[in-house]
């Protein structure tokens, strides 16, 4: 008992989960012993729950999104209207909107499109042109050249060079990671971190609270700023649900000097460079970008950044040029580019569409989760259909059994359509990654699921004739071989297990 009440202290998440099922569990009691005694209070939370449908189903919104709140609605009318105006709202609150939508216009300009790149992608690739086009003048960032880029195929490599390039920084460097847990990884990093504080470098650190709540204790920010460190904990979680808590920080940023940038997959905890095994390898991937593209990121922090402190420094400080006066290099072209929950355009979503819709050869997929809406599933299925050897690569051992069930359940109709799944048998795919044409690599923090293609604020990276298309495609091809090619046969299941997936596919936007 004292080890379970100790367990209870220590461990936030455990502690709030509690709270947040006694708040549930006695307003489900509260509203269920009201109605009994009021037959006009009953009337009145039916009421609220079918205006809760009406205006769901008049919403811009994702089909199977309004579907599973509509079912769950009208399952538990008496509390149905009341939780979806808890949590079912999928853009972030009003105040959070407000700000970050300021800092958006206030800073339009620092990310203008250079005309005579994408002239030069329209010499290219007229294709390609109008999915740069599209992350420019819709999703508001630029597509460059002059960027050079390095893949990493495990987290282990990309924590290497991180941590080479964090002791070479010398005036900024901009962290933004969804994941800190304590470790060999980020006791590393946070060692450089606060050394370069002290030597006057401007360090800047956010973190997710929710994602870190189980890892790091309560106030953690506090500790870094006492380091030196200046920190933000990102939507900081409290133990009742709210709207904010379904828009989380997923993104994965480090900026160094205006000039060097990385992300990915990888988050800063031990399990991401092996050194912890909780499901088998940890396979994750990332890449290192030096040169003009590494802008985008820039901005994507600050304005984070500046949204969460309430400030308005300008960003001049901080270009690629002002610390690296010598012209950069690379192969190709790069454009970096983030997806909030703020407005209803699925940049994320669309820029993976493309790439499917417009596919000639081969697309590559790396993906945890694969939950996917009727338009991508009928995307992936299409282009099979029309000769593209379309392949995805999935985890071998899950790290949510639950996640991974209904990843599954999505297998058939993609295999009868053609579409070729793999299983990574050496243990979990946290990857997320397109490959496609020995032309077009996406890498980035984006899963194939409700939450990164909606809810989450995420980032990617679109290259194109760049090298490290090859490195991806490389891996790819490494990856299928290590992994379990699934069939038909391997799919079936009995009743029960064919029906818990039913369900679980009714449920799955708000999973």
């Amino acid at each position: 008992m004292k080890k379970i009440l100790k367990t209870i202290l220590q461990n936030r998440l455990v502690a709030f989960g509690l709270i947040l099922a006694v708040e549930l569990g006695w307003l489900l009691v509260f509203v269920t012993e009201l109605a009994k005694y009021s037959t006009v209070i009953s009337i009145i939370f039916t009421i609220l729950s079918l205006l809760a449908v009406l205006w769901i189903i008049n919403r811009d919104d994702n089909p199977a999104y309004k579907m599973a709140w509509i079912i769950l609605i009208m399952t538990v009318p008496l509390i149905g209207g009341l939780f979806y105006l808890a949590v079912g709202h999928k853009q972030p609150s009003r105040r959070m909107r407000r700000k970050m939508e300021a800092e958006r216009l206030r800073t339009d300009k620092e990310l203008r499109q250079d005309p005579k790149v994408m002239e030069a992608v329209r010499a290219c690739d007229r294709r390609v042109e109008g999915q740069a086009y599209y992350i420019s003048n819709t999703g508001g960032y630029p597509v460059y050249g002059n960027t050079s880029a390095r893949y990493y195929q495990v987290g282990e490599e990309l924590y290497r060079d991180l941590l080479e390039e964090l002791k070479k920084a010398e005036h900024f460097i901009f962290m933004e990671f969804f994941i800190v847990g304590e470790g060999k990884m980020w006791g590393s990093i946070r060692e450089i971190l606060e050394e370069k504080a002290k030597a006057g470098v401007d360090v800047r650190f956010m973190y997710d609270d929710l994602g870190s709540v189980s890892l790091l204790p309560g106030g953690y920010d506090r500790q870094l700023e006492a380091a030196g460190i200046k920190s933000i904990a990102f939507n900081p979680f409290v133990p009742f649900w709210s709207l904010v808590m379904n828009n989380r920080d997923h993104r994965k940023i480090a900026v160094i000097d205006g000039h060097t940038a990385f992300s990915g997959g990888v988050n800063l905890a031990d399990e991401y460079i092996n050194e912890k095994m909780r499901f088998g390898h940890w396979k994750d991937t990332g890449f290192m970008l030096k040169g003009e593209a590494v802008w985008n990121y820039t901005v994507m922090f600050l304005r984070m950044w500046n949204s969460m402190r309430h400030t308005d420094v300008s960003y001049d400080p901080y270009r690629p040029s002002v610390w690296h006066p010598e012209p950069f290099e690379g192969e190709g072209f790069v454009q970096p580019y983030g997806d909030s929950p703020l407005d209803d355009e699925i940049l994320a979503e669309n820029v993976y569409l493309d790439i499917l819709n417009q596919a000639r050869d081969y697309v590559y997929i790396f993906t945890p989760y694969l939950i996917v809406d009727h338009e991508m599933q009928s995307a992936l299925c299409l282009a099979a259909k029309r000769g593209v050897d379309v392949r995805i690569v999935t985890p071998g051992i899950p790290d949510k059994k639950m996640v991974f069930q209904l990843t599954r359940s999505y297998y058939p109709v993609l295999l009868k359509a053609g579409v070729r799944i793999f299983e990574y048998t050496p243990g979990f795919l946290h990857a997320k990654s397109y490959v496609c044409d020995d032309e077009i690599a996406v890498v980035g923090t984006i899963n194939m699921d409700y939450r990164s293609l909606y809810l989450h604020f995420e980032c990617g990276t679109y290259f194109y004739r760049n090298p490290i298309v090859a490195d991806v495609k490389r891996d790819s091809l490494n990856t299928m071989e290590k992994s379990r090619e699934i069939t038909l046969k391997d799919t079936r299941q009995g009743f029960f297990g064919s029906l818990f997936c039913a369900v679980l596919r009714v449920f799955s936007p708000l999973l």
